[in-house]
């Protein structure tokens, strides 16, 4: 019985989904620390998709700190700020290179930061609300 829904429209491979799902719950706390983790194979048999996929994303998912395993028992949740500090890291990353590339643009700073206010503010996050027919996602580059 997991949350995780497969998109097969979206053109990253399906192991990223399986990946950032699991993230999502592990961050917000859905799944808590030290809990077990749905066995490969009744995870792939659940999504129907083939074990090699899911094992693949349990891997990344041990390799960023967000789970673990014991041999013979399976894979747990770790405890959620390894996970928190790396996902930062890496999201600190991606807006550095998004920076980057607006101030190339001719955007100044002072639009930048104005640009992300806006985006805070208009957040669907924050909102709970689908801003998918504001803003086309599929061709991001």
């Amino acid at each position: 019985m997991t949350m995780i829904l497969i998109d097969h429209k979206d053109r990253r491979p399906i192991y990223e989904q399986v990946i950032e799902r699991f993230q999502q719950m592990i961050l917000c706390g859905i799944l808590q620390p030290d809990s077990p983790m749905p066995s490969v194979r009744s995870l792939a048999m659940e999504l129907s998709l083939n074990p090699n996929t899911v094992q693949r994303a349990y891997q990344e998912l041990e390799r960023t700190g967000y789970i673990y395993t014991i041999k013979g028992k399976g894979s747990f949740v770790s405890e959620t700020a390894t996970a928190a500090t790396n996902k930062r890291r890496q999201l600190l990353k991606e807006l550095q290179v998004f920076t980057d590339k607006t101030l190339l643009a001719g955007i100044s700073s002072q639009e930048l930061q104005e640009m992300l206010a806006e985006c805070i503010q208009n957040s669907s996050v924050l909102s709970n609300k689908t801003g998918d027919d504001e803003y086309d996602y599929s061709d991001q580059s």
